[in-house]
């Protein structure tokens, strides 16, 4: 796999960094997640691949261990406030000193400067501080936040895989590490550079929720079937758009014309009406082999059996029955193979990795007894 050989080294955290390191697991790194001592279980649903160790980070020697770890690895991936790492002596200028090839991602909502450095926040809140969350809604209605995937996942657990992939490949030209700096905020800003450079072209001169891509246009948007489920219309090009007309059985001379702003409301009282006549299978059928660019809303346990994506393999379904997305994309030579057992209990792994770092059987013994790691290999001696 793509990865394979590298070292990661993941404080345990909420969604975009266990996300991140889900992605470089899934292409073949090594993935060691440091969990709290005394946890019951982990919050991490995207622990994927991974492996875990518990180490109690109030001790000296917890502190000390972790720094070995640490600078015996290609990449440390945290997700605390800024500072955290600091009090602990773990911050990247001295780890850097110890092993100047480490690439250190210090992944947070704020970012590592500025005044809300060390605020708290959520995804909601990057997204608003970002710009885009303004652009985001119905026409008339308050600006609405998309689940949390614009500044948790792609904004931040996204963009930080590519940082630390991009520092990666640097560091086979200079040999040295460098910290990643992945903000939230500017990481969902940045996935919106569209909105932004679109300006120009008078892409958002109307108000939200009125633009051709905001749910404006009749010919972009969901509309609901006549069994209460819906399909996606993307008809925006000319041809694609007399292929939609079509598929309704509408004369197109009889229409309002299609770019014609004052007229979308009546359009989409004629769509919506004409869609719901049928069912999404019905609709399926008329639409299937076209190019009007109009699908089925599928849910997420539908995904999976849609013929295309059955087709591709686009799923996966791991040891206890779970479906999730394949990684992508693919790569042809060197794709991602994700590991399909269980997700690792806390301290699982601890006495092997461990091991793999160079410590004595009797070092991790000793550790054990003093509270210094947890183990939890329960299920690996079954």
């Amino acid at each position: 796999m793509a990865l394979a050989g590298v070292r990661v080294i993941e404080l345990a955290g909420l969604a975009p960094a266990p996300f991140c390191g889900m992605i470089l697991a899934d292409f073949g790194a090594k993935v060691i997640r440091v969990d709290r001592t005394k946890a019951l279980m982990s919050l991490d649903t995207q622990g994927r691949g991974k492996r875990s160790v518990a180490i109690n980070l109030k001790t000296p020697e917890g502190v000390t261990l972790l720094r070995k770890l640490c600078v015996q690895s290609d990449v440390v991936l945290e997700p605390y406030r800024k500072g955290v790492m600091e009090k602990l002596g773990l911050g990247p200028q001295q780890l850097l000193e110890e092993n100047p090839r480490l690439i250190y991602a210090r992944l947070t909502g704020y970012g590592q400067s500025g005044p809300y450095a060390a605020a708290a926040g959520h995804d909601i809140n990057y997204v608003a501080l970002s710009g885009l969350l303004s652009r985001l809604g119905r026409s008339g209605e308050k600006p609405y936040a998309p689940l949390n995937l614009l500044a948790d996942f792609a904004g931040g657990g996204l963009s930080c895989a590519l940082g630390i992939v991009l520092a990666l490949l640097e560091r086979t030209k200079s040999g040295k590490g460098q910290i990643i700096d992945a903000s939230m905020v500017e990481g969902a800003a940045y996935m919106g550079s569209f909105a932004w450079k679109s300006r120009s072209i008078g892409m958002w001169d109307r108000p939200r929720g009125q633009n051709m891509l905001d749910s404006g246009a009749p010919f972009y948007d969901t509309y609901e079937t006549a069994d209460g489920r819906h399909v996606a219309v993307g008809a925006i090009e000319p041809q694609f758009y007399t292929q939609l007309l079509k598929g309704l059985e509408l004369d197109a001379g009889a229409l309002p014309p299609q770019m014609s702003f004052t007229d979308w409301p009546e359009l989409r009282r004629i769509f919506t009406a004409r869609f719901a006549s049928r069912t999404q299978a019905d609709w399926g059928r008329t639409f299937d082999g076209t190019d009007a660019c109009v699908t089925p809303v599928l849910s997420l346990d539908e995904a999976s059996a849609h013929p295309h994506n059955r087709q591709r393999a686009s799923f996966v379904r791991d040891a206890g029955g779970g479906e999730s997305p394949r990684p992508a994309p693919v790569l042809s030579r060197t794709p991602a193979a994700p590991c399909l057992a269980a997700d690792p209990l806390v301290g699982e792994h601890t006495a092997e990795v461990l091991n793999e770092f160079g410590f004595a059987a009797a070092d991790v013994d000793r550790m054990l007894a003093a509270g210094v790691v947890e183990s939890n290999a329960v299920r690996a001696k079954l």
